[in-house]
């Protein structure tokens, strides 16, 4: 029977509940309290057809130190093997573009990101694709933001993603 690992980590914008496959890194889910904590690994094993393993000292191990290390301020590039399993067509393109495009500390518009990947017209779609981002901070759907400088949209919520811009030196940190 095919497995994959979760676990939950403490960070600065809250626990995150992370799962792994063979193959990598699957999911990233932000404000994983106890009503997450509950549903999620269950919804993980029906999406991805495996039997859920609470562990976070064999696959998680690396993703682990790696977010650490980013919420630390040591680490701006990710070095970690994905699972794409959770995502596929239009969407899996965006997100592989943002990752590859887009680095620690930069932004891109909805619409820039569009035209990246041939498709200069689907802003709302990309808006869409970062939705169902199912590895964010790893994938930094928080890096893609409104053409007028609007924050846009996030699945983690506004503050969180104000946070991660901070943390990058994107915007400036809270003084309180």
């Amino acid at each position: 029977m095919k497995t994959f690992e979760w676990a939950v980590i403490g960070t600065d914008i809250g626990p995150l509940l992370l799962a792994a496959t063979d193959e990598g890194l699957v999911s990233v889910a932000f404000h994983a309290g106890p009503a997450v904590r509950d549903r999620m690994p269950a919804q993980l094993a029906d999406r991805l057809g495996a039997e859920p393993v609470e562990d976070s000292a064999g696959r998680l191990a690396e993703p682990i130190r790696q977010l650490q290390a980013y919420f630390a301020g040591t680490l701006r590039t990710f070095d970690l093997p994905l699972d794409w399993s959770l995502s596929a067509g239009f969407n899996r393109q965006v997100l592989r573009e943002l990752l590859a495009g887009v680095g620690y500390g930069a932004v891109v518009g909805y619409g820039e990101l569009a035209a990246r990947v041939g498709q200069p017209g689907a802003a709302q779609a990309v808006g869409a694709a970062m939705g169902s981002n199912p590895l964010p901070v790893v994938v930094p759907c928080h890096r893609v933001v409104e053409t007028d400088g609007g924050l846009g949209g996030f699945g983690g919520g506004l503050e969180t993603k104000r946070q991660l811009l901070a943390l990058e030196g994107v915007l400036p940190q809270p003084l309180f």
